[in-house]
């Protein structure tokens, strides 16, 4: 079963554009008129709706190599925190959309 997150975004045409060519999501439904999105990304899915960014979830996504990402990012002007690792077990990674909401990348490392 997949994990479903809302974000409103300012402008729905950029946040369609930085999910799926910087963070790798694929896009599986958009409406014109209503101003929404639906991006998925492994068992994540996102959906994206125009308006004023609110406080809300964060949105966890499985990577294979949070540091690699971290420095892909970078690499694309992506706002990127610092990594922290958990006892050995996970890799976290905050990273950013434009408007400021938040998803957190996670590499298990616990078999490493």
């Amino acid at each position: 079963m997949a994990t479903r997150v809302w974000y409103r975004v300012r402008s729905l045409d950029d946040a369609r554009a930085f999910y799926t060519s910087k963070l790798g999501f694929n896009e599986t439904y958009f409406d014109a008129d209503d101003r929404w999105a639906k991006l998925e990304r492994g068992g994540m899915q996102i959906a994206l709706a125009e308006g004023e960014p609110e406080e809300g979830g964060v949105a966890t996504v499985d990577v294979e190599d949070v540091k690699a990402e971290a420095d892909r990012l970078r690499g694309l002007d992506v706002d990127v925190g610092v990594v922290v690792e958990l006892h050995d077990e996970l890799r976290l990674l905050d990273i950013f959309d434009p408007d400021g909401n938040r998803i957190q990348l996670v590499e298990d490392i616990s078999a490493s």
